[in-house]
């Protein structure tokens, strides 16, 4: 379980699980979003991994060096580390329009961030800095960033819980002793 918090594969699953399993939510039965509440309410699943940025110029003199240290497990940040570095996340391919509730977060190398908020704040709270242009030609479509400058704000108004990759980990293994969080919707 050493490197469970290592996750190289589709972390986007990992995260929509982990959301489903412990606020006892359903498969979504329409691809706009990821899962439902037993009363029917949309809800969105996204989060991020909390990387070291890259801040050299990769030439020839660097490249492998440069492949070497850009493997996760060599760049993840601690919380403490990152609050203290430059780092990025990207809350990214936020359809608003398709959900009532956001679940959204960062994996850290030593606990992840878990946040929800309403569909309808993610536009009106300017401190996100939501922006609705992620991509030319991609209408409806927008991000925002967590890094160094705003995750005060984030754990502020939006936190629900921290989680340790244990927790993670009783969460999906067989013994399942994990208990299953009530949050009002």
């Amino acid at each position: 379980m050493e490197y469970f918090h290592y996750i190289q594969e589709d972390f986007g699953t990992v995260a929509e699980l982990m959301i489903q399993k412990m606020y006892e939510l359903k498969d979504s039965d329409n691809l706009a979003y990821d899962l439902k509440t037993k009363q029917g309410s949309k809800i969105e699943v996204k989060f991020s991994r909390v990387l070291k940025s890259c801040k050299e110029n990769i030439n020839f003199d660097n490249a492998i060096k440069s492949i070497i240290s850009s493997n996760t497990e060599n760049r993840m940040l601690t919380y403490e580390n990152a609050i203290k570095s430059e780092f990025d996340c990207n809350i990214q391919q936020v359809k608003g329009k398709e959900f009532e509730y956001l679940y959204y977060g960062c994996f850290f190398e030593d606990k992840i961030m878990i946040c929800k908020i309403k569909h309808s704040e993610i536009k009106t709270d300017l401190k996100l800095n939501y922006s609705d242009h992620q991509h030319r030609g991609n209408n409806g479509e927008g991000q925002f960033h967590i890094n160094e400058r705003t995750i005060k704000h984030h754990l502020n108004k939006y936190l629900i819980k921290w989680l340790t990759y244990e927790e993670l980990y009783d969460i999906f293994s067989k013994k399942n002793n994990y208990k299953q969080q009530k949050i009002a919707f």
